[in-house]
């Protein structure tokens, strides 16, 4: 069974960066998708970030440019840099995995992000 721990949240100003990791363990999948989502108070969680097994990788919109998802594979770590926060990226950051042959996903608990002066 695949674990994700996430880290690397915290309290930044605008204009900061910060950069999360979401360390895996466990029984690997050798094809996936490893995604972060957010999800603000009061609203949908909503894709952020994705990268596949073959390294391929897609932003949404408003992060293009500010965010990137980048992973160390011999420590089995996907990050998600993030530059330039907005106070609306203040949100609790999760990344989740899911195998692209049986569907199964596995989900971080969340990290905490707040972009405020």
């Amino acid at each position: 069974q695949v674990q994700l721990v996430e880290s690397g949240g915290g309290l930044v100003q605008p204009g900061g960066s910060l950069r999360l990791s979401c360390a895996a363990s466990g029984t690997l999948f050798s094809r996936y998708v490893m995604d972060w989502y957010r999800q603000a108070p009061g609203k949908e969680r909503e894709l952020v970030a994705s990268m596949n097994s073959g390294g391929s990788t897609g932003y949404t919109d408003s992060v293009k440019g500010r965010f990137t998802i980048s992973r160390d594979n011999a420590k089995n770590t996907v990050y998600l840099q993030m530059n330039s926060l907005k106070p609306e990226d203040t949100a609790t950051y999760y990344c989740k995995i899911r195998s692209v042959l049986s569907g199964v996903e596995v989900w971080g608990q969340g990290t905490l992000v707040t972009v405020s002066s």
